[in-house]
Formats: C-alpha cells, structure tokens, sequence
C-alpha cells in the first residue's frame, strides 16, 4: 500500500502540472498593441521636437 502512495504523488504532480500549463497557455484576449504604439508615436515626436530647440538655442550663442 505504501509503494501505491508513493506512485500517487507523482501522478497528482503530472495531472496539476497539466491543468496549470492548460490553464498557462490558454488563449487570452489581445487588447492589441494600438495604445503602446500610439504613446510611443507620440513621445518620440516629442523628443525630436525638443531636440530641435536645444540645436536651434545652441546654434544661437
């Protein structure tokens, strides 16, 4: 009885081990990259536009 016991335990491990990479590898839904490459846009134009003032400020003295 004790030999069974200790043939469970690594099967329980096999069969939470395959519910978890189910449950890992499930398909979620994407909210899609559009808001990131959005705020990423935005931002680079910001820092190409600042550094047209510090060229234009130094260009200056």
């Amino acid at each position: 009885m004790a030999a069974l016991a200790w043939l469970l335990i690594p099967l329980m491990a096999a069969i939470g081990a395959s519910l978890w990479g189910s449950w890992a590898g499930r398909n979620r839904k994407a909210a899609g990259d559009g808001v990131e490459l959005a705020g990423y846009t935005r931002f680079r134009e910001a820092m190409e536009r600042t550094d047209i003032r510090e060229k234009s400020h130094s260009d200056a003295a």
